[in-house]
């Protein structure tokens, strides 16, 4: 009887789940994903490391080596000091830009106005075009000959102006360009950041008898804190490599006036057949990309206050 009842208890009790260890095959399953890296981001980097050492012209099948002469070339080119102001200004330029931008209408779009859907695709639409289309819809509205906006500016006057072959201007216009072609982004992160933020910390400081500023200063701002991280990253990698709003805007012209490392990097490769010299320009600004994303991303984040 007592045999019975065991057994009785035993197959009305539950059943644990057994545990498996994961068999040591599932540790391959991220190979494809490693290989990939490999192959089209660890393989390129190193090979473009070993190539800034040789003298190759990008298309025979020899070259010699050269040390440092192309990193030691760098620093005596005349024209290098103007194309990383370029590279700084369209990377720190376009990130102050567009968080300003982007967050002042992330702000509007987050009251209740009956248009703010529309508002907010028309906002959002130049993201999901090529930079490259981007670049040329902007030329054919400054060029010199036949832009749109000269054609207006011929009702005033007698003379055309030509935007994009003054140095004081072209720089400046393609990094409004390109600010202009991401605003949305940084708006959506801000709505995000805007939409998680409680109702209850401003409930409070309007008891307080806060006004509009301080709620924003003293709630808003702090608490948008990751949002801009993500933000101001994301922006200043982007600008300091921009590449395609350039060659369709001014091909880096006149002379190096609208030059970025990346279009340098790019002449000096196709144009020149220099390809030594142009990895050299791509480790500089990989170092320089580098450099501003790490230290953007540790300023901020210590900044960031948990939630």
């Amino acid at each position: 009887m007592q045999k019975v009842l065991r057994t009785e208890n035993l197959s009305a009790s539950p059943r644990r789940p057994k545990k498996y260890n994961s068999p040591f095959w599932i540790n391959f399953m991220y190979l494809p994903a490693l290989i990939l890296f490999c192959i089209f981001i660890l393989y390129p980097f190193i090979k473009g490391i070993s190539i800034s050492f040789t003298n190759w012209d990008g298309y025979s099948q020899t070259s010699s080596w050269v040390g440092l002469d192309n990193y030691i070339r760098i620093f005596k080119d005349p024209n290098i000091g103007i194309v990383i102001k370029n590279t700084l200004v369209y990377g720190v330029g376009s990130t102050i830009l567009q968080n300003i931008i982007g967050l002042g209408y992330a702000l509007l779009l987050n009251q209740s106005i009956k248009t703010r859907e529309f508002i907010r695709t028309i906002v959002y639409l130049p993201v999901i075009i090529s930079p490259l289309i981007m670049g040329y819809i902007w030329y054919f509205i400054l060029q010199f000959n036949g832009g749109a906006l000269n054609d207006i500016v011929l009702l005033f006057t007698d003379k055309p102006i030509n935007f994009l072959a003054n140095p004081n201007l072209n720089v400046w216009i393609i990094t409004c360009v390109n600010t202009f072609q991401y605003l949305g982004t940084a708006m959506i992160i801000y709505l995000a950041g805007l939409q998680s933020i409680s109702k209850e910390y401003y409930e409070a400081a309007d008891l307080d008898g806060a006004n509009s500023i301080h709620r924003f200063w003293h709630i808003t701002l702090p608490m948008l804190a990751p949002s801009i991280t993500i933000n101001v990253v994301l922006n200043i990698i982007g600008g300091l490599k921009l590449f395609d709003v350039i060659i369709a805007l001014t091909n880096g012209g006149p002379g190096y006036a609208s030059q970025s490392l990346s279009t340098m990097m790019y002449q000096m490769y196709f144009a020149r057949q220099d390809a030594g010299y142009a990895a050299s320009l791509g480790n500089l600004m990989f170092i320089i990309v580098s450099m501003f994303g790490i230290m953007s991303l540790i300023f901020l984040r210590r900044r960031e206050i948990a939630r």
